[in-house]
């Protein structure tokens, strides 16, 4: 297959964008937020309204109507009004983990934080003021000055915080800092963003040969054994995530771009070993096509199940190494990773991607149910057309990078 981001059918990307809202559109939930979406882009009803789909699909949607989507606004007023009204806490601040779980995750926060930094961007009324909050919340019951990482989870009451501490939780908000420092203009979020990953990815990551461990202990010990009975747990499984290597390496690269000069050296080194440890670990490592989804401490496949998530982030990896370093091997690479994902993940006949698949190419569930939203794919599909700097909200509102076709003849309806 061509590379639909440098050949000839530059609205390929733009096409693949509009597919995926026109399936995200049918997400939008009478409760309030959007709805955990089946295979077939129905609402699950036996499922709650959860945060983090509201949060991302929020922002997805802010970031389509910087691409001038007809109706895409009124998506991110739908949004916005969930995460200000039956997802907020009004008696003790914060945001509940869904409609029917009332703990407060940093993982869920972090994509609050990104959706009204997004919506900010886009111009809507009420997202400063959620954004304003929401950081306020990471700052005062998440974020370790100590440590310069998040603390994981709280009861309602703000009265009792997990023990466990996680990697995946302190990567998105790596994200969230900053999307929110650039559209605020506050460089404490960047500085924050900058310790985050120094510690998790050139002290521990490197440690551990760029093997990042997922799971730690209160005080921040790597915690192997953790949820070893729980293999295809979706948020925390036993072993390491191939994907996360490829997605902390994306993440090490906005960081760098973000300090320009000031940079230290080791966010470009680092992202390089991360990206060559999930291709010499975790591509094709069963004989199949593809990435695993974990590997065990002996480098061996442990959970084989391809995510759509992981190839999202391979090809958002690749295109992110090739506009840093301009080698042609990385463009290769992101051609590669394209072509498997058009072949296997895009479900063209019922609509988005494929959440999970098989070794051998089949639609599985072991892990994930369904096709809960459009977050990576979507971001897959724009972000190779924007710069590194600053985040994708921004730099559409000012009008920075080449998104392939005007988006104004799709519908979200």
């Amino acid at each position: 297959m061509s590379d639909p981001h440098t050949s000839g059918d530059r609205g390929w990307l733009a096409r693949e964008r509009g597919r995926l809202l026109d399936f995200a559109s049918a997400a939008r939930d009478p409760r309030g937020g959007f709805s955990w979406l089946d295979d077939s882009g129905n609402p699950d009803p036996q499922r709650p309204v959860e945060t983090w789909i509201t949060a991302r699909m929020t922002h997805v949607f802010a970031l389509a109507q910087l691409m001038d989507v007809p109706d895409a606004a009124e998506f991110v007023d739908h949004g916005v009004a969930a995460l200000r009204g039956p997802l907020y806490d009004h008696s003790h601040g914060g945001w509940f983990s869904s409609t029917t779980d009332p703990t407060k995750g940093a993982y869920e926060h972090a994509f609050v934080v990104l959706a009204a930094a997004s919506a900010t961007a886009a111009g809507h009324p009420r997202a400063g003021t959620l954004l304003e909050e929401a950081l306020h919340v990471v700052e005062s019951g998440f974020w370790e000055e100590r440590t310069g990482l998040s603390l994981e989870s709280w009861d309602r009451r703000w009265l009792s915080t997990e023990q466990y501490r996680g990697a995946n939780s302190n990567m998105h908000l790596v994200e969230a800092m900053l999307a929110a420092g650039d559209v605020i203009g506050e460089r404490v979020w960047h500085e924050r963003a900058l310790r985050t990953a120094g510690t998790l990815i050139d002290e521990v990551a490197r440690t551990h040969a760029w093997r990042l461990p997922e799971h730690f202990t209160s005080e921040w010990d790597p915690d192997p054994e953790y949820n070893r009975e729980r293999p295809h747990d979706p948020f925390r499984p036993h072993g390491t995530t191939v994907g996360h290597w490829l997605e902390w390496a994306r993440l090490l690269l906005h960081i760098e771009a973000s300090f320009g000069q000031e940079a230290p050296n080791w966010l470009i080194s680092d992202a390089r070993n991360l990206f060559e440890a999930a291709l010499q670990h975790g591509w094709h490592a069963d004989g199949h096509p593809g990435f695993v989804y974990t590997l065990d401490w002996q480098d061996r496949p442990q959970v084989r199940e391809r995510m759509h998530w992981v190839i999202a982030e391979a090809i958002l990896s690749a295109d992110a190494l090739y506009q840093r370093t301009g080698e042609t091997y990385y463009r290769q690479w992101y051609t590669a990773f394209w072509d498997f994902a058009r072949a296997r993940h895009l479900d063209l006949s019922a609509g988005s991607w494929h959440h999970e698949l098989s070794p051998d190419g089949q639609v599985s569930h072991s892990v994930w149910s369904g096709k809960p939203d459009v977050y990576h794919a979507y971001q897959a599909t724009l972000f190779p057309e924007l710069p590194l700097t600053p985040a994708a909200a921004v730099a559409l509102r000012d009008g920075l990078g080449e998104p392939g076709e005007r988006e104004g003849d799709r519908s979200t309806g």
